[in-house]
Order: structure tokens, then sequence, then C-alpha cells
């Protein structure tokens, strides 16, 4: 699931649902972290751009054909939902500082392709299990 050309639906649901909870996730701690209030209209007005970048990422690299794949899907995503996150937040008037560039790159980054390596982990000691 998720290594072949044609990933399964379910495995594309579920990356894209956890790509989504996790970027939503990094911009909560974000918020969370610079006591800023609105709690749910600050979250998704500090991840829309990332929620952007992502999705624009998957349409460019196919990310559905692998959605579970660390490369080139997960390090595709991690680095187009960055890019295009922090040039939309400065086409809009938001924050695009050296350290927050910085912390978004390692955040997003430790999110988005850790979780597919994880999965591959996973994938690769299931197939090693004794079928029986």
């Amino acid at each position: 699931m998720g290594s072949g050309p044609v990933a399964g639906r379910r495995a594309v649901v579920l990356a894209a649902i956890a790509d989504a909870a996790l970027i939503l996730t990094f911009a909560a701690i974000g918020r969370d972290a610079h006591q800023r209030g609105e709690i749910i209209a600050g979250v998704l007005t500090s991840a829309w751009p990332f929620l952007t970048g992502a999705a624009v990422s998957w349409l460019a690299l196919r990310v559905w054909r692998a959605p579970l794949a660390p490369w080139p899907a997960g390090v595709g995503v991690w680095l187009g939902t960055v890019t295009i996150g922090m040039l939309l937040r400065a086409a809009t008037g938001q924050t695009v500082v050296l350290p927050f560039v910085i912390v978004a790159l390692l955040a997003v980054g430790l999110f988005l392709v850790g979780y597919r390596l994880l999965a591959a982990g996973f994938r690769r000691f299931r197939a090693r299990q004794p079928k029986g």
C-alpha cells in the first residue's frame, strides 16, 4: 500500500488527511506558543498558506501515485508546503522571518516526512513477518 505506481484509495485519503492534520497541528502549536487569541479562526489563518502549498504540491507531484513514500512524496510535499506557504504568507502581509522559516522547515519536515518514514518502516516490518 502506497509504494506502487498508483496507491490504493485508502492510502491516498489517509495520507491527505494526515498531511492536513499535521499542518493544522503545526499552526496550532505556533499559535499556542505565541499566545494569540481566536483559536480556530487563528489556526486556520496561520495554516491556509501551508495547506495551499501542500495541495499544490500534491497536484504538481501527483502524490496520489505513492502518497506514503518518504521520497519523493514526503520530501516534495514538505518542501512545497513550506516554500509556497512562505510565499503566500509574504504576499498577504503575514510574518516571514528567517527564524520562522527555519522552524517551519524543521517542524513540517519532521511531521510530513516523519510519518511516511514510520509507515515505510512498518510496511518493511510487516513484509518480513512469516505468512501464516
